[in-house]
């Protein structure tokens, strides 16, 4: 009976911390904000201005990687300008809602935008601008943007007008860091 008691107590244990730890990583990801675009970097970086005041952030759209723009010293690749300017159309200087995934890269926050309702980054695959970026996608994500990007090959939209596209973490490999 002692036994029994122990391994109770111990399951129960295992049970509270999993979910004291989930609860935890659940508030990883900042409250949504809200904020306007004031500016389009390239097709998947934006920099918002929060309507409550503070400092601008600047947005890595979450599970999208759209076609690279040219550097001064790097080329860039087909559709990258046309990808900026279709961001623009979508979001430049509007009110939008921006939850941070919690995640940097390269002094950019990694988010998810929505703009009444629509999710931009799900919507810049669908157009054809981006492709789905497996490698950092997550549920509930990874099948809308997956099933968005083959979408927008079937309807031969914006970088699937060419052939065969080369992916942007392809192209870096290629051609930027040699």
């Amino acid at each position: 009976m002692k036994r029994i008691h122990t391994s109770l107590a111990a399951i129960l244990s295992i049970a509270f911390l999993s979910i004291f730890i989930s609860s935890i990583s659940s508030c990883s990801a900042e409250t949504p904000l809200r904020g306007e675009v004031i500016r389009v970097t390239d097709g998947d970086t934006v920099v918002i201005e929060p309507e409550k005041g503070g400092k601008n952030i600047t947005c890595r759209l979450y599970g999208i990687d759209s076609p690279e723009t040219e550097k001064r010293d790097r080329r860039g690749q087909p559709y990258a300008k046309e990808a900026a300017e279709e961001l623009k159309k979508l979001i430049l200087g509007q009110q939008v809602e921006v939850a941070t995934t919690g995640e940097k890269t390269h002094n950019r926050d990694v988010c998810i935008i929505r703009n009444n309702g629509m999710d931009i980054n799900r919507e810049m695959i669908k157009r054809g601008y981006a492709w789905a970026y497996r490698k950092h996608l997550e549920s509930p994500y990874a099948s809308e943007y997956i099933e968005a990007e083959n979408e927008a090959r079937v309807q031969r939209s914006g970088i699937w007008r060419q052939a065969n596209p080369l992916p942007p973490w392809e192209f870096k490999k290629k051609y930027w860091n040699k």
